[in-house]
């Protein structure tokens, strides 16, 4: 049997990286072995990945020098970023740029890279229709990621640039659940007026990450764009009320009003879920859920993925 090949797994305690990892580590086949990366690997979930079978490595994205002795004789890296973590486009990029010059320099034969779409080239900073952020951005948590796009493919990598959707875990940790109104009935907001949102497990997204893996070089030099369903508020609001016993409501609100809420980063998602809104077509259309499943057999859809979950989602 061949040995199994190392993939460096970048965010390894959060939701995409900590998918990933687990993936690999529940693979039957054995085909690769995971390489942890984390700022803190005593932290109680490095120690989980760890006793899972994980190698769990020291490494900082904020310091590049961490990084090259994580990538080193590495198969594959999965390279991920998190802006809500920061709060920064130029950390966030400098942070990337460290992740790729290490899988360059280490000589990793495929790199997943994290992204996003860069919405500027659907909203030109001169489009009004939604407002510049911070000076030169519609949609800082996208443009960051997607402005990245060429500094991997300029290094020559062996790249697949991937590209994810809407996180239904949303609706657990970042406050996007169901709240009670003055009459205590529950009620989400969205500005995506009768648009279907692309959303999926942040499991999944791991799933669907090991698949291109597994798939070696026919998914190199491509962008995949994964979902796990294209939901509408109403319809997310009705499986929320079936699986949670309690009426939740959907809340179409304006662009403006979702970007006055006031929470950290309400103008970028307000702008984010515009962007949704406005290249529906678009956005929708390249996040193929049959071609997700292809990659992850073990896919979920909406309805699976709340009833799974509907014990985590807070309705305080």
């Amino acid at each position: 049997m061949a040995e199994s090949k190392i993939i460096v797994v970048m965010g390894a305690t959060g939701a995409q990286g900590g998918g990933l990892a687990r993936a690999i580590l529940a693979d039957k086949s054995g085909a690769f072995k995971v390489r942890a990366v984390t700022r803190n690997p005593q932290s109680e979930k490095a120690r989980a990945l760890a006793a899972l079978g994980a190698e769990v490595v020291a490494g900082d994205s904020d310091k590049p020098e961490s990084l090259l002795p994580a990538f080193k004789g590495a198969y594959g890296a999965y390279c991920v970023t998190n802006y809500w973590e920061v709060f920064s486009v130029e950390r966030e990029q400098a942070q990337a740029k460290a992740q790729a010059d290490a899988a360059k320099a280490a000589g990793v034969r495929h790199v997943i890279w994290s992204s996003l779409e860069d919405t500027r080239k659907w909203v030109p900073l001169s489009d009004n229709r939604m407002p510049t952020l911070q000076g030169k951005y519609k949609c800082p948590h996208f443009d960051s990621k997607g402005e990245m796009d060429a500094y991997f493919r300029e290094k020559g990598l062996p790249l697949t640039i991937f590209l994810t959707s809407f996180y239904w875990e949303n609706f657990i940790y970042f406050g996007m659940g169901p709240k009670p109104g003055p009459d205590g009935t529950l009620a989400f907001a969205l500005n995506m007026g009768d648009r279907p949102l692309s959303g999926i497990a942040a499991e999944d997204i791991g799933r669907c990450a090991l698949g291109i893996f597994k798939k070696g070089s026919e998914f190199i030099g491509k962008t995949v764009a994964i979902a796990g369903e294209h939901v509408t508020g109403a319809e997310m609001a009705a499986t929320l009320t079936k699986v949670l016993g309690r009426t939740v409501k959907y809340n179409a609100v304006s662009n403006d009003v979702y970007r006055g809420f006031g929470f950290p980063g309400a103008d970028d998602l307000g702008n984010m879920f515009q962007y949704y809104h406005d290249f529906n077509d678009y956005f929708c259309g390249i996040r193929d859920v049959k071609a997700s499943r292809a990659l992850n057999p073990e896919l979920q859809n909406f309805e699976t993925w709340a009833a799974r979950n509907a014990k985590l989602i807070p309705l305080g």
